[in-house]
């Protein structure tokens, strides 16, 4: 009854009476039988995507999947006092010496890296006036935004690795951005 099998992308986490005692590696393992030992299988190896101001939803009339714009996550301010539309992804995974932090630390992982990923972007955006913004300040606000994510995923101890954030759309509101061509054709 102690033997257990930790697939390619997981990593066996046991408990003993509730407290973590050790991490094992994918393949055949062993624990003490379960009122003593049990088992999480947290898949730690597996890096996951998460996009923010956007989501995909299923399309049966086109069979497939297709884009939804969500606005109350892509509208910034931006430190002169302009709105931009970001859509972005950030790739996640979970530390491999952080796995126990990562099950015990935080209640959702996914909702945390979320509002962290957000309130990142949102400070970062904040900071810069639209222009560079929409033009080439791309690499800089993708890695300030790393940076700024991965300090406070571990002040919160959450065991818990960016691996790249990557912008997607970078433009000015829906509302305004023909009268915003118009003003950088003139210019």
């Amino acid at each position: 009854s102690g033997f257990f099998r930790v697939q390619s992308e997981e990593l066996g986490v046991v408990l003993r009476f509730g407290k973590h005692v050790r991490t094992v590696q994918p393949g055949l393992n062993y624990h003490l039988p379960y009122p003593i030992e049990t088992v999480l299988l947290p898949k730690a190896l597996r890096v996951s995507t998460l996009s923010i101001g956007m989501s995909l939803i299923e399309d049966p009339a086109r069979r497939g999947r297709t884009m939804r714009d969500v606005p109350e996550e892509s509208l910034m301010l931006t430190g002169d006092e302009n709105i931009v539309d970001v859509d972005f992804t950030v790739l996640w995974r979970i530390k491999p010496d952080g796995v126990g932090n990562f099950l015990f630390n935080i209640q959702n992982p996914e909702g945390t890296v979320k509002a962290v990923a957000e309130s990142a972007m949102r400070e970062v955006i904040g900071r810069q006036p639209i222009q560079p913004i929409l033009t080439g300040a791309r690499t800089t606000i993708e890695t300030g935004v790393q940076e700024l994510m991965q300090k406070t995923l571990d002040h919160y101890g959450a065991g818990i690795q960016v691996s790249q954030v990557q912008m997607q759309k970078v433009d000015p509101p829906t509302q305004v951005i023909d009268s915003f061509r118009d003003v950088q054709a003139a210019r």
